[in-house]
């Protein structure tokens, strides 16, 4: 796309960027671009509005001074296009850049490829002197005359600038250092030239070096030349436009050189001295770390993390061999036409070392997104229908090739490579502030520095997993009906409830069973994970709560917040969590495939269309909405109301409920539909208020379903199963509800605290008010007993399942909304008039407190159920 930009504009033609952005921490907002590549470039979150939104397409159309029909947008979003087309914009979706340039040229009536691949102008911070490096080369190659010498940059690599060079017939590459003060043993092409001299001895396909000029007169820095290699570089991991058995026979051929590389004899090539044997994890940890710390510009938590445990995690090297260092897809030469790496390239990084890390290394790609701009990834590709080997089958490949047993610790050597990447990249960002950097992304690099790095904990943290499952554990605990029972050895007397809720254990082991109650008592990984959470609430959220307000109270409040979307980590918000829960549980493959992978990805919203207006609905037997077949569809009729998120524009799924059957049995009648939100026929009447407030961008709609037609494959487990998966939904969904109302309360009781001690009334500080000192003791008390009710009924929930902990759930759903209701009030109480108003966000909690005694079933249908498990277990 930057050559085609390049050549488009090279004909007078306009380019402009329309990006859904967001700010980052500085303010800035984040563009992983050059800007510099576009006449026009609007932003939503400068703008307030965001595609597709046909004002944002207007407003572009404005600054270029075209109209809709003079114009081309490219977009690989469906609905954006969608609107564009509207406009009367001719429109190209981008599923495949390589094919969308073709459209383009199609549309254009003009070529916009480069005669050498991956070339572009050579960019002006990066320019050399022509006439000393034709100079030499003539003496080099033992020219006597030649034309003009050709020079083009490369837009691959990252670290050292690369430059094509035709001259009198000969095409060249030159690899040179980048210019200015560079960290301490960087970017060495000294080492790439030897490496690859020796390895071209050894059968492993290379280059072929011509020669290494360490006067830096000739060109400004050290430099080496090699035949350039003509050939097919895939840049996008998912390699568009291959057949599958293509695509596996590229990914078996890089397999198979990796091998052949890790397989040199390092004596008979003369190699035995080109890094020391063993420990080559422990010294590459420190060598990342030293290289991070001298390129480092600000504090990065995840890094920290790393730095502190890979040293403790180290592990036992099996074997040396020389180790590429990058070794990735897109730094292999292949043949046009077979699946054969004719050359591989950048050899910077290259020792010897531990070959797993290598192995792990290319397997990077398999956990990045295809959104990632420096290194385009493929896990949200469908691997299977791509033809693609999965990261544990190509490893199982290269250990097979290899005659090896598989690794138990392949988290580590992840965590590793993506530390490593971490460290890189925090180079290119230091060096673009200086201008040194040769990539076009290099000045957004500081913000995929964090990204990647938080990737790598990610794996370090299931690194500690395996090794914490590892560990022995007692017996698990038997049961006796909701609570933990002791062994009736002990002091209990048959019958008698125990309320001990953890059973003796060893000091060195905790049963498996037993209920933890405090972060100190978490296993090491979850206890980083629960710290990590803490300090990025303490650090990013609550820093971010003025902003998010003044958000809601705008005009561009039925727009997602960019903010939200950048500090969005868990993916935890209602009702997706549900929905996602009942595709995980009951939907098909086919729906999970659709509707599942983005809703887990935060890529989409979704609904629950289940309440309605004419019928109390904490009955879901009561709802009349109905559901009818037709050929091969159903069709929808209903009025359904407070439909959360229904609203919000990145809603695509709504998960109906509605009447198959008002003839069969009372359970039996109602099911359950996935309905596109695109469907015709859904339309919205209002959003409904709580309390005044809107709750948007999703808010909560009344909706009318008119002949809604939905395939008969978006049935969930099948006709009159409605009340069944409704019932398997509500009980994790109450239980998501409690947490966040603890939350709630925990935050309340936190801002009281600070309130009083800043106040004064009659002549002394709220703090020391009597009654202040008992409302604080209260809530207090208050919020750890529904804590440690909410902690027993997930746990419940994870070792029994849902059914089991039915009566813990009821009462965590009796107790906790007014529990917090009364905790959220006293806060209120605190700050007089000012706890009524939106500047701060306490009138809203105790706007969900209340509400959350409705959402799910009220109060009385719960205490209704508590009352009628106790009469019919209890004596």
């Amino acid at each position: 796309m930057t050559e085609a930009i390049t050549q488009i504009r090279a004909k007078g033609l306009q380019t402009a960027v329309l990006s859904n952005n967001f700010y980052l921490p500085n303010q800035k907002s984040f563009l992983p671009l050059d800007r510099k590549q576009f006449d026009v470039i609007v932003e939503s979150c400068m703008e307030g509005i965001c595609k597709p939104d046909p004002r944002i397409y207007k407003l572009c159309l404005e600054r270029l001074g075209l109209q809709p029909s003079e114009s081309i947008f490219l977009d690989d979003l469906g609905p954006n296009l969608k609107e564009a087309a509207r406009l009367g914009i001719h429109t190209i979706k981008v599923n495949d850049p390589e094919t969308a340039v073709k459209e383009l040229e199609a549309l254009l009536g003009f070529t916009l490829r480069v005669g050498v691949p991956n070339t572009r102008p050579v960019k002006k911070t990066m320019e050399i002197p022509k006439d000393s490096l034709q100079k030499y080369l003539k003496d080099l190659l033992g020219i006597q005359t030649t034309g003009p010498l050709e020079l083009l940059q490369f837009d691959h690599g990252q670290s050292n600038p690369t430059y094509y060079i035709r001259l009198a017939n000969r095409d060249l590459v030159l690899r040179k250092k980048p210019p200015g003060t560079l960290l301490p043993s960087a970017h060495a092409i000294e080492r790439e030239f030897r490496i690859m001299k020796a390895l071209a001895n050894a059968g492993v396909p290379v280059p072929n070096v011509l020669d290494l000029c360490e006067d830096s007169s000739v060109i400004g820095t050290p430099f080496y030349v090699m035949e350039y290699c003509p050939g097919l570089i895939y840049k996008d991991p998912s390699l568009p436009g291959l057949e599958p058995s293509h695509r596996r026979a590229i990914y078996t051929a890089m397999n198979t050189v990796l091998c052949k590389i890790h397989s040199v004899d390092l004596q008979a090539v003369g190699l035995e001295d080109y890094g020391k044997q063993g420990d080559y994890i422990p010294r590459q940890v420190r060598t990342w770390v030293k290289q991070y710390r001298a390129s480092e510009t600000s504090t990065i938590p995840a890094m920290e993390r790393l730095i502190e445990w890979l040293p403790l995690h180290l592990p036992r090297q099996q074997r040396t061999t020389v180790v590429h260092g990058d070794f990735r897809l897109d730094n292999l030469v292949f043949h046009p036409e077979e699946p054969e790496v004719l050359a591989v390239l950048d050899w910077e990084l290259s020792t010897l070392g531990d070959p797993l890390a290598d192995v792990a290394y290319s397997c990077l790609a398999h956990y990045l997104p295809s959104s990632f701009p420096v290194l385009r990834g493929i896990n949200d590709c469908d691997l299977t229908q791509l033809g693609i080997p999965a990261a544990e089958e190509y490893f199982r490949m290269y250990c097979l090739q290899m005659g090896l047993p598989p690794t138990e610790n392949w988290n580590f050597y992840m965590a590793f490579s993506f530390f490593r990447v971490a460290a890189i990249l925090q180079g290119v960002y230091k060096r673009s502030l200086t201008g040194q950097a040769s990539s076009t992304y290099a000045e957004q690099t500081g913000k995929l520095t964090e990204f990647v790095s938080n990737l790598a904990w990610d794996f370090a943290v299931k690194e500690g997993f395996r090794v914490f499952k590892e560990m022995p554990f007692t017996n698990p605990l038997t049961r006796s009906y909701h609570t933990w029972a002791r062994p009736q050895s002990q002091w209990c007397p048959t019958g008698s409830r125990s309320y001990s809720s953890v059973p003796e254990a060893s000091p060195a082991h905790t049963s498996r069973g037993g209920l933890v109650i405090s972060p100190e008592s978490l296993s090491p990984p979850v206890r980083e994970l629960y710290h990590r959470l803490k300090h990025f609430m303490e650090q990013r959220v609550y820093p971010a709560e003025p902003e998010l307000q003044s958000h809601q109270a705008s005009a561009a409040r039925w727009s997602p917040s960019p903010l939200i979307e950048d500090l969005k980590v868990c993916n935890c918000s209602a009702p997706d969590t549900g929905n996602m829960e009942l595709l995980v549980r009951y939907g098909t493959e086919a729906q999970k495939a659709r509707w599942l992978i983005p809703l887990l990805e935060g890529k989409a919203r979704s609904c629950f269309a289940m309440t309605e207006p004419q019928v109390a609905s904490s009955d879901a037997t009561n709802i009349e909405a109905s559901i009818r077949e037709e050929d091969s569809f159903y069709v929808i009729n209903g009025h359904k109301w407070w439909i959360t998120g229904i609203l919000d524009p990145r809603c695509q799924l709504c998960v109906f409920m509605g009447k198959t059957d008002p003839h069969a049995l009372r359970h039996r009648q109602q099911s359950v539909l996935l309905v596109p939100m695109d469907t015709p026929g859904i339309k919205i009447i209002r959003p409904l208020t709580v309390y005044g407030l809107e709750d948007a961008p999703g808010g909560h709609g009344e909706v009318r379903f008119e002949h809604v037609r939905v395939p008969k494959e978006n049935m969930v487990l099948g006709p009159g199963r409605g009340f069944e998966i409704a019932q398997g939904r509500l009980g994790p969904g109450r239980i998501h509800h409690c947490m966040r109302l603890i939350g709630f309360s925990e935050r309340a009781l936190a801002l009281m605290k600070a309130r009083v001690k800043s106040r004064v009334a009659f002549g002394k500080p709220l703090v020391e008010q009597g009654t202040v000192l008992a409302d604080i003791a209260q809530s207090r008390v208050e919020i750890e007993q529904a804590r440690l009710l909410v902690l027993r009924a997930a746990h419940l929930m994870d070792l029994a399942g849902n059914k089991a902990a039915a009566l813990d759930i009821a009462m965590i759903k009796m107790v906790a909304p007014s529990m917090a209701s009364r905790v959220i009030d006293r806060a209120i109480q605190a700050f007089g008039a000012a706890g009524l108003s939106s500047d701060y966000p306490l009138a809203q909690f105790f706007t969900w407190a209340r509400a959350l005694r409705f959402a799910d079933g009220p109060d009385e249908v719960h205490r209704a159920t508590v009352a009628k498990l106790e009469l019919k277990h209890r004596i």
